[in-house]
């Protein structure tokens, strides 16, 4: 199906909006308040302010301008370069960026896709040694730290294609097996089609159909939302947001996370497949990074949606939904040395509303690793709570999220890295960072990945290491004030990213080798780095990902207390 028919809405002008506090949410005055549009010129909010003041102040912006072709193939996707030259930061903080930028750069153009002569997104790896498979698509989720090097670099064009052509997409009709999905899911992915026959392009779009595993993104539609408001944040433009058609899709989005059923639990039940981890990882249930994507984009809906007409039903069920997300969260999913040792001192068979044991853990489940893994001070968010079920493993996407999205109080976020202080050389080691930790091994991994051969021990998912991961841990680094985090960790990627032509991911305990199936020229190893350095050098831009603290959010309890309300 062709999606040539662009998405059309009156366009506002925000020069005369007025509004300095964007990201400053007071729950409680939800219900009441109209929205205020944004300032175009980016005013500041305190914390942007704060972060701001953490490095020099830069100096006027320097480019360079790269290498123009008149056209280029990247994987059988038709890339067309606009005839002007492309322009480049070489730094924001008054001295000479490393050699690796200005390469990173280069690459990540290599990586563009066109529709009809506009650049629509960044295929996945521009890796021509291995099989396509599914790399030469544009996945939603693989395009979030492109977007927002592009946004940070002042070409927010791509990005405001991307967001209406994937909204185009939301609204095809997506069977599998004859199997109607709901009408708000996004793509996992999408790929230009070239008819050389008609000299026609259409777009052809992925919903789970295609995937291994056959399971549709849960994500892609959260990181749509949280794009958006980077991309309104960024530009002080909020005409696109408000188009009735954006609005819309930011409703059917949230609509299928909002409706009542069985659920007891204020988190989203989930199979595995649905996110980053995308094979069986037994992440199945509530895992950690769904449920730290969705209470962040429900966040961005609350700055984004209109509060008036078919806005304010679904505002309002936001509102109801982040109180209970934001207390199970922190009160169940939270692990320190006191709650790991109330866990181990469990009784089980409890009834009743005066139970402790909520979820009968056993605390015989209790894995050995992650006595010696908890340091004194330090704490994270565990990976999956359900019935008798606690995924102690940590999982490095949700909890950047979970800072970044102000899910974690300031003092969980302080303990996820002072965690990560404490825990370098299992975390980061050789390359940033572990997507998750420790690795399943053995018996486990036979039943657990159903003998998945990408996914041995200490490779891919299982306990592999993910340069895109970089971004995530810098911004929350810059979140927490702990700058020095995430310049340690960019030492360690510059070290040998570059020199390995941009992997996917690593392998081993502490990511010494290249991953045994790992894409090289992988587009977010490469625009993370980029995001990293960026974010590092003006620490303004984590503004564009990153949600103050609601004051009105009611703090974390004990879990000794919050256990027996």
């Amino acid at each position: 199906m062709s999606t040539s028919n662009h998405v059309n809405g009156d366009a506002k002008t925000a020069a005369d909006n007025t509004s300095d506090d964007f990201d400053d949410i007071d729950f409680s005055k939800l219900l009441l308040e109209k929205p205020r549009p944004l300032n175009i010129e980016r005013l500041r909010s305190l914390e942007e302010r704060s972060l701001t003041e953490m490095s020099t102040s830069p100096p006027p912006q320097l480019r360079y301008n790269a290498d123009n072709a008149s056209s280029r193939v990247v994987q059988d996707c038709v890339v067309v370069s606009p005839s002007v030259g492309f322009n480049t930061p070489r730094s924001l903080a008054g001295f000479e960026s490393h050699p690796m930028v200005g390469e990173a750069w280069d690459a990540l153009r290599r990586s563009m896709v066109y529709f009809r002569g506009q650049p629509v997104g960044t295929i996945a790896a521009v890796d021509n040694s291995e099989e396509k498979l599914n790399y030469d698509q544009v996945f939603v989720r693989d395009f979030v730290p492109s977007a927002l090097a592009f946004l940070m670099n002042g070409e927010p064009d791509i990005v405001k294609n991307f967001l209406l052509k994937t909204l185009r997409l939301q609204s095809w009709e997506k069977k599998i097996d004859r199997f109607q999905l709901g009408e708000g899911v996004m793509p996992a992915s999408f790929k230009v089609f070239h008819d050389p026959v008609r000299n026609h392009e259409t777009l052809i779009a992925d919903f789970g159909e295609s995937a291994i595993g056959r399971v549709a993104p849960v994500d892609s539609g959260f990181w749509w939302i949280i794009l958006l408001r980077a991309y309104t944040k960024s530009t002080g433009d909020s005409s696109l947001a408000d188009m009735p058609e954006c609005q819309k899709g930011i409703r059917l989005i949230l609509s299928l996370c909002l409706s009542e059923g069985f659920d007891t639990f204020p988190t989203l039940l989930c199979a595995d497949g649905c996110c980053m981890i995308d094979r069986r990882m037994g992440v199945y249930g509530y895992p950690i990074e769904i449920q730290a994507l969705f209470f962040m984009a429900l966040r961005c809906a609350l700055l984004l949606l209109k509060h008036e007409g078919e806005g304010k039903e679904m505002v309002e069920q936001i509102v109801k939904r982040l109180h209970a997300l934001s207390y199970h969260m922190r009160s169940y999913f939270w692990l320190d040395l006191k709650q790991l040792n109330d866990i181990y001192r469990y009784k089980t068979e409890e009834y009743s509303h005066t139970a402790v044991n909520k979820f009968n853990v056993i605390p015989d489940s209790l894995p050995e690793w992650v006595f010696d893994f908890m340091p004194p001070q330090g704490g994270f968010f565990i990976g999956n709570v359900s019935p008798a079920r606690m995924d102690f493993r940590w999982f490095a996407l949700g909890n950047c999220i979970a800072i970044l999205s102000s899910l974690a109080t300031p003092e969980q976020s302080t303990a996820i890295m002072d965690l990560i202080e404490a825990r370098w050389e299992e975390l980061v080691g050789e390359m940033p960072l572990k997507v998750c930790y420790p690795a399943i091994e053995s018996h486990e991994w036979k039943i657990v990945t159903g003998c998945d051969p990408k996914n041995t021990r200490w490779s891919y998912h299982n306990g592999g290491s993910w340069p895109v991961l970089l971004w995530l841990l810098t911004a929350a680094c810059i979140k927490t004030g702990r700058p020095q985090i995430a310049r340690r960790a960019i030492e360690v990627a510059e070290a040998r990213l570059h020199k390995d032509n941009w992997p996917e991911y690593y392998d081993g305990t502490v990511g010494r080798y290249v991953g045994k199936q790992a894409r090289k020229c992988q587009t977010w190893s490469i625009a993370g780095y980029l995001v990293a350095k960026m974010m590092l050098e003006d620490p303004s831009h984590v503004g564009m990902v990153a949600l103050e603290e609601d004051k009105q959010m009611k703090p974390v309890m004990r879990r000794s207390n919050s256990w027996t309300c």
